[in-house]
C-alpha cells in the first residue's frame, strides 16, 4: 500500500502540473516534491492541502470535490499499476 500510495502522489503531481500549466520537466520536479510532501505525515490530508494551495496560487480554480475526486481516481490506477509490475 506504501508504494501506491507513493505512486498516486507521483501521478497527481503530475496532474496538478498540467493543470498549472508546467512544461514537462517542471511538473516532473513538481511531482517529486509531492512526493516529499505526500510523507510528511500520516493520511492524505498533506497531499491535498499541498495540492489544493499550489492549485490555487497559481490561479486553477478547482473545488476540493474535484481534486478529492482526482486523488481516489490516481489511487485506483497507482494500485492497478502495481499489481501489474508484479
Amino acid at each position: 500500500e506504501f508504494k501506491a500510495m507513493a505512486r498516486r502522489a507521483k501521478l497527481i503531481g503530475q496532474w496538478a502540473g498540467a493543470q498549472m500549466g508546467l512544461s514537462d520537466e517542471a511538473a516532473a520536479d513538481y511531482a517529486k516534491s509531492v512526493v516529499m510532501a505526500d510523507l510528511e505525515e500520516a493520511g492524505e490530508e498533506d497531499l491535498f492541502r499541498k495540492i489544493k494551495g499550489d492549485l490555487e496560487q497559481s490561479g486553477c480554480t478547482l473545488s476540493e470535490h474535484q481534486i478529492r475526486a482526482k486523488m481516489a481516481e490516481l489511487m485506483e490506477e497507482a494500485r492497478a499499476q502495481i499489481k501489474a509490475a508484479g
